[in-house]
């Protein structure tokens, strides 16, 4: 019985790409463990509702395995053609619905507790909470950006992979986004003087 060991601590991230091209089901199985978290929590980000996150993300792999014979190194990290299918899958489900969904407060995710004082942390969550109600009016594209930018902390060039624009297109989205969260971040203020 010729029975090959799979040793990942061997293998680049390169060598494991390959493999998993090649058909090879146990290099997939490692892709899908260091990305699915990611990936789950992009889409989460995105529908703002667990069950449906965990259908898309199973979805985003399965389409993986099923293409990843045509996947080529283009000098992009290999997360960068996973959040490309979740985006898909994304817009697609945001059509399927007509409508964007929103996550409520209370599914929103904890706030670590960095503070001895109750008083500092509710003004703090509160305040959380305001920049999340803000950032769900942005445009899909300009939440992605901020999904991608501030939760899963990838470069420019990452991020203009996976929305299908240059790294400078994606600079000035960034700085666009910016300056419009400043404003109606400053608007909200203003209305509760």
């Amino acid at each position: 019985m010729n029975e090959r060991v799979f040793r990942v601590e061997e293998k680049s991230e390169e060598q494991i790409l390959a493999l998993a091209s090649a058909g090879d089901e146990e290099a997939f199985a490692w892709l899908y463990q260091k990305y699915v978290t990611r990936i789950y929590n992009y889409v989460y980000f995105r529908t703002g509702n667990a069950a449906e996150a965990e259908d898309l993300t199973a979805k985003v792999f399965m389409r993986a395995m099923k293409h990843i014979r045509n996947y080529r190194d283009l000098g992009l990290p290999f997360s960068a053609w996973l959040y490309r299918i979740a985006h898909n899958l994304v817009a697609n489900w945001h059509r399927d619905n007509g409508r964007k969904k929103e996550i409520p407060l209370d599914d929103a995710l904890p706030l670590p507790v960095l503070s001895k004082h109750p008083e500092s942390e509710v003004v703090k969550r509160e305040e959380t909470e305001k920049l999340l109600r803000i950032i769900r009016k942005l445009p899909p594209e300009r939440q992605q950006l901020i999904i991608l930018k501030f939760v899963e902390q990838l470069s420019n060039a990452e991020i203009g992979a996976i929305m299908g624009k240059s790294e400078g297109a994606i600079k000035s989205l960034y700085h666009r986004t910016l300056l419009s969260l400043r404003e109606e971040y400053e608007r909200y203020f203003e209305d509760f003087e």
